[in-house]
């Protein structure tokens, strides 16, 4: 059968345009430049990991990063921005921990967790140490926990805020040693770290970084990691796994998130770009001075994280009765 030449020459230029159509727009990207968002303020460990990976992307993407602090809300203030962003691979956020918890604790948000945004790539973990003072009488995790079992009130725990890291991780490693015990909350870590240098409270669980001064002056013991294995950052600390207690992991974390509906060659190449910072080894050893153990990964992988992690979680606030503040 014979084709006239301008029916086939059409249909060549609508095939054309058709298989380009999505892809053109993802080879096009980066345009122009890209917003990347912290949660947090200034200074934090996220806000420096965010700028390190900024303007890793900035040069690897040929188009300026501008990070943008949007604090507030226990992260939901940038959350919610992020959500109800057009998803096109010029906004992004440097999600934290709290994202995933959001649901259990506030009943009305603005956003779905599940619905409303694009998992990329986990970033980072901020490791929990227990802490306690350096002139307490347990030396071991083993010699707390009994402390904790003869104790007639259990143990008292520091946290820097209701619903942080640090308290779901005391209120987990209370129940699944079984012991009794209270988490105290104050503003930050220092007020924290006052008490137990004081005295009035039996731990706290913590950044390293933070506590490093404490302990090099010999007032603060590390006696575990909250993490799934043994850090590098801390390496001498055993797992509560180690312990007897399997499922006591829990940690702050970051990841990189964009709004629900981000073009999969987009996401894609956001991933491979950051896992390829996430390998550098100066951005390692700064992210390592500011508290955090660098991740990387998949985009399944760090959804399928969020969504343990918001389980998890979510049964705790549950069976500990943490409503928000």
């Amino acid at each position: 059968m014979m084709i006239d030449r301008r029916q086939m020459l059409g249909a060549m230029a609508s095939g054309l345009a058709a298989m380009t159509a999505l892809p053109a727009f993802a080879q096009a990207w980066p345009a122009r430049p890209l917003r990347l968002v912290s949660p947090y303020g200034p200074g934090g460990s996220n806000d420096i990991l965010t700028r390190l990976l900024g303007d890793h992307l900035a040069r690897r993407l040929g188009q300026a990063v501008v990070i943008e602090n949007r604090a507030g809300a226990g992260t939901r203030i940038a959350n919610e921005f992020i959500a109800h962003a057009p998803p096109d691979g010029y906004t992004l956020l440097h999600a934290a921990a709290p994202i995933a918890i959001g649901e259990a604790l506030y009943p009305k948000l603005p956003y779905d967790v599940k619905k409303n945004f694009t998992p990329i790539v986990s970033t980072a973990i901020a490791p929990l140490f227990l802490v306690t003072n350096a002139e307490s009488p347990y030396r071991t995790l083993a010699e707390f926990l009994r402390h904790g079992r003869e104790a007639p009130k259990g143990l008292s725990f520091g946290s820097p805020g209701a619903g942080s890291a640090p308290h779901l991780t005391a209120e987990l490693l209370l129940r699944q040693a079984g012991l009794k015990g209270v988490v105290v909350h104050y503003r930050g870590d220092a007020p924290a770290y006052a008490e137990l240098l004081a005295g009035r409270i039996d731990a706290t669980l913590t950044a390293v970084s933070t506590a490093v001064p404490h302990i090099q002056a010999g007032k603060l013991r590390v006696l575990a990691v909250s993490t799934e294995e043994r850090t590098p950052m801390y390496p001498s600390a055993p797992t509560f796994r180690e312990g007897g207690l399997a499922n006591v992991v829990g940690y702050g974390w970051y990841g990189l998130m964009a709004p629900a509906g981000l073009p999969p060659a987009i996401v894609e190449r956001l991933n491979a770009e950051t896992n390829a910072a996430l390998a550098d080894e100066e951005i390692r050893r700064k992210a390592e001075a500011a508290g955090l153990q660098l991740r990387g990964g998949t985009p399944q992988a760090f959804a399928e994280f969020i969504a343990g992690e918001t389980r998890k979680w979510a049964q705790i606030i549950k069976a500990a009765n943490i409503t928000a503040e």
